[in-house]
């Protein structure tokens, strides 16, 4: 099983190819130094080629996927995969919410290989397990929910660090999670009260620990255990006005810790998540303004940082969010259905249908804020292409978003015919003329997600050692201008001509042709301390027989969920 792709362009920020021709060697899955004079050569004349890409935050399984699924019906009538397809094919539906199926056939036909979970709350971590099995072709990882978690407050309130950390270490084993993601930390619990944290010092009820404490204790937590990846934070006062100085000083509140990585890939201690949402000035929604500019120039000047992005698509969607008070306010703004949940001691969430209209203004602001982060970033190594899929809309429309990142001429377009005018009067957007190149469309989606997640060694590169996961687009660099060609890019992005994940062929002329391939999950098999974390699971287990409602035992997600798992080993605390 080996060939060889020759005379495409090839983009891979991780090697420094920027848009050379060299040949990519492949054999038993892996890119290699060489291939045997009986290797198939694949003709990639004027196409381009990159790593598979690599998404750090969707949603795309698991308990509130579900419950997006099951409240909207009418997602499932626009779009759909015809039930019979051939060998090996399963049909699908939903737009914004695909069916597992679905999912995975759409990521690869963008010529993405590799997709992360972004909240499972602990308890139903095997459900999300179950989906990934159902979800072909792309590799994954789910974040498990730190954030409201009655342990990791209590332990916090008391000051016990150590004992988070032996609790942390055996939770990402126990959910086979991947990293420590918290949700408006503090805001979620307060939410099981009726209420909510505003910014990062409100007490949490009960626990009375911060956002910040919480933040702090775990980005502790996380150097303690030496994850690959860093804190994965949603930061509090999500979609409000003016919310811009609590994500600044959310981000302050690590800027003086020292990175402690597995692998030497990670030298940030905090990466903010769809940060379009966090950069929100004015009082209400009425003197709402984009504060862009002062998120981003923060970013530009600190390097303990990495964000994505969550770019507003303008489509009708689906939110969903461990944020339950957030899509409660959502709900009442607009009035459409409305979920909510709450996951015993861990974490809760909402659900509510979203229509984010160019024809109405604050929708329109929220589509330029999201690109002014993506231009006003200079370095594309700290910041991530992603729609926060799908509360800002659906991952499908990634394609669309390299075009307008391409294109200024096409946002110069969308903001004199397709957008509301408070696009150009409460933004920046209409005075950047920056555009992207390939090389930079390479580092947001494959090689910059790669490097933060701590997967470099296999993921978002074409270098020898990589996983064979390999997209080629058709498009050819010496005759497609991308400024003037908007409807190529998104053509070309969206249905990529080849694909292959660990070598083997997927996706031909964005077609789905080998749909019966699993993809790997990654999790963190972590270690810190055997005896601490026996004290710590009397504490665990004492907890379950007073509160929840499962056995203890019935509780970790065992290894025959997962037939295709790729654990990344700990380190054991020195």
């Amino acid at each position: 099983m080996e060939f060889i792709i020759k005379n495409g362009n090839v983009f891979d920020p991780l090697n420094k190819i920027d848009g050379d021709k060299v040949d990519i060697c492949v054999k038993d899955g892996k890119i290699v130094e060489s291939v045997s004079d009986n290797a198939e050569v694949v003709d990639a004349s004027n196409k381009i080629v990159m790593a598979g890409g690599v998404d750090p935050h969707t949603h795309i399984a698991g308990a509130k996927v579900n419950v997006g699924r099951m409240l909207r019906p009418e997602d499932s009538k626009m779009d759909t995969v015809p039930r019979v397809m051939g060998k090996d094919f399963r049909g699908g539906s939903g737009f914004s919410i695909p069916s597992t199926f679905m999912t995975g056939y759409k990521y690869s036909q963008m010529g993405y290989t590799t997709a992360m979970e972004a909240a499972m709350p602990p308890l139903l971590a095997r459900h999300t397990h179950e989906e990934f099995h159902d979800t072909p072709i792309i590799d994954h990882a789910a974040y498990p929910l730190f954030g409201n978690n009655w342990f990791v407050m209590q332990y916090l309130a008391d000051g016990d660090i150590d004992k988070c950390a032996a609790y942390a270490s055996w939770l990402l084993r126990a959910t086979k999670g991947y990293t420590i993601k918290i949700v408006n930390p503090g805001g979620t619990e307060a939410w099981g009260w009726g209420g909510n944290v505003h910014g990062i010092n409100d007490p949490t009820p009960y626990f009375g620990v911060s956002g910040a404490e919480i933040i702090t204790g775990l980005a502790e937590v996380t150097e303690k255990l030496r994850l690959p990846h860093s804190i994965h934070v949603h930061c509090n006062d999500l979609g409000h006005p003016g919310n811009w100085k609590t994500t600044l000083d959310s981000f302050d509140l690590v800027k003086g810790f020292k990175p402690n990585p597995a692998f030497g890939h990670r030298k940030t201690t905090i990466h903010a998540t769809h940060v379009q949402f966090h950069a929100y000035g004015g009082t209400s929604w009425r003197d709402f303004v984009s504060e862009a500019p002062k998120v981003a120039d923060y970013i530009n000047k600190n390097d303990h940082i990495t964000i994505d992005v969550g770019q507003v698509t303008l489509d009708e969607t689906t939110t969903m969010t461990a944020d339950g008070p957030m899509e409660w306010d959502l709900h009442s703004i607009n009035g459409l259905k409305w979920a909510n949940c709450d996951v015993e001691l861990e974490t809760g969430s909402g659900v509510v249908p979203f229509i984010y209209s160019g024809k109405a203004p604050v929708p329109s602001v929220q589509w330029a804020i999201g690109l002014e982060l993506f231009l006003l970033v200079n370095d594309a190594d700290k910041i991530c292409l992603t729609t926060d899929s799908p509360n800002a809309g659906p991952f499908t429309r990634y394609p669309r978003v390299i075009s307008w990142l391409m294109s200024n001429k096409e946002r110069l377009n969308m903001m004199e015919n397709n957008v509301h005018k408070w696009a150009q009067k409460k933004s920046s957007l209409a005075t950047l003329d920056r555009e992207y190149s390939f090389y930079e469309i390479a580092q947001i989606s494959r090689s910059t997600p790669a490097t933060l997640l701590g997967l470099s060694d296999w993921k978002g590169h074409l270098g020898v050692g990589a996983d064979a996961d390999i997209a080629i687009y058709d498009i050819n660099v010496d005759e497609v201008d991308p400024s003037n060609s908007p409807e190529i890019i998104e053509g070309a992005f969206g249905k990529a001509a080849a694909v292959y994940k660990d070598g083997n062929l997927v996706i031909k002329n964005g077609d789905v042709v080998t749909p019966k391939i699993s993809g790997r999950t990654y999790w963190i098999n972590s270690n810190y301390d055997s005896e601490l974390e026996k004290e710590v699971l009397s504490d665990v287990e004492r907890m379950f027989k007073q509160y929840y409602s499962v056995n203890f035992a019935n509780y970790p997600v065992q290894d025959n969920y997962l037939p295709h798992s790729t654990p990344i080993e700990g380190v054991m605390n020195e």
